[in-house]
């Protein structure tokens, strides 16, 4: 007896093995709205965050104790920071804390501003005219949160610089008397110093804020911690 090979039926169809895969694969896929976009920073980048929050720390805490052993407003009888928010014990202590940490500070700043110029992050980074313009006539929201973080970043360069110069001052004046003179006189050094801190504590408070805005937690944790490891 002669086989007959049953031909399909007209409602069948034949799948090639590629085409079986990729529909597969399409099923399994999670859909876009399942998924966004996670923001990835450099290891430099963390890095740079990472000391940067441990030198400020130590140079914050520290620089209370020196401010304790003679207060800015009020001389020696002025008002006092507790003793749990100072570093060092005394007065030679927090300054060799405090000065240790700065220059810890200063080199991870000029290598990482180093970095940015090399790597062409400043384009991003930094405030531009297309910034100022989505701040003044812009109608995105969340065009408007990048801008004012760009202003932000690019607001904190001078005054970390101002920070370092009159620290610089206040540790040789007798090298750099000079710096002494573009204030007018020691006291006036102390305060302009001084004003530095709570200026640092603005923008550190006013950038994670803003980076909450624009990419929730997932941003901060990018910049410290997320895939270090």
């Amino acid at each position: 007896m002669r086989s007959h090979a049953i031909a399909p039926a007209p409602h069948q169809t034949r799948y090639s093995k590629e085409a079986v895969l990729k529909i597969v694969a399409m099923a399994v896929a999670p859909s876009p709205r399942q998924t966004s976009a996670k923001p990835q920073q450099d290891f430099l980048a963390k890095a740079f965050h990472w000391v940067n929050a441990i030198s400020l720390t130590i140079m914050l805490m520290s620089g209370l104790q020196i401010y304790n052993a003679n207060p800015v407003f009020g001389g020696r009888e002025g008002w006092h920071f507790p003793p749990f928010f100072l570093l060092g014990g005394w007065l030679a202590g927090g300054r060799h804390w405090h000065f240790a940490a700065m220059w810890v500070f200063s080199l991870n700043l000029l290598w990482y501003g180093i970095y940015v110029l090399v790597t062409r992050r400043w384009q991003h980074r930094f405030v531009g005219t297309n910034d100022l313009k989505a701040l003044q006539v812009g109608t995105n929201p969340k065009r408007k949160i990048y801008a004012w973080h760009r202003l932000v970043y690019t607001a904190i360069i001078p005054i970390l610089l101002l920070a370092i110069f009159t620290g610089i001052g206040m540790y040789k004046p007798a090298q750099f008397p000079w710096i002494v003179d573009c204030f007018g006189d020691w006291f006036a050094l102390r305060v302009v110093h001084f004003a530095t801190v709570p200026l640092v504590l603005l923008f550190m408070i006013g950038h994670s804020v803003l980076a909450l805005a624009a990419g929730r937690d997932r941003l901060i944790n990018s910049m410290f911690w997320d895939e270090m490891i």
